[in-house]
């Protein structure tokens, strides 16, 4: 092992509701932040998602290779239809890409994110 995982960081031009989205969505808390950062977490000595501001971001489009996607995060749940009401309710953008057992949204900033279940 050369290191340990210790963040995800997502760049976005702006990181408060990047934050408060995905705190809602992984059920984890603000951790540090400031004007250019902010990292959330579920305890300081895991593995945390960061969110750094840039000043201009070009999204990626799902599937594209001209606009790859870049990174996405795989958020399991117990129950897709349900999951996918509440991304919607706090900010998430359906796709209309998935099968039965995953399901693929746009966050605030336009990165994708997929529900999966078992």
């Amino acid at each position: 092992m050369i290191g340990k995982f210790h963040a995800l960081v997502i760049d976005c031009e702006d990181i408060e509701p990047m934050a408060l989205f995905y705190q809602e969505l992984l059920g984890m808390e603000r951790m540090e932040g400031d004007a250019d950062w902010i990292t959330i977490g579920d305890a300081p000595d895991r593995p945390a998602v960061a969110f750094q501001r840039v000043d201009k971001l070009t999204p990626p489009q799902w599937p594209s290779a001209e606009h790859p996607q870049q990174m996405h995060v795989d958020v399991k749940v117990g129950n897709l239809d349900e999951a996918e009401e509440r991304v919607l309710a706090i900010g998430a953008t359906k796709q209309g890409y998935g099968t039965e057992t995953f399901r693929v949204y746009l966050d605030p900033a336009g990165h994708p994110f997929c529900l999966v279940t078992s």
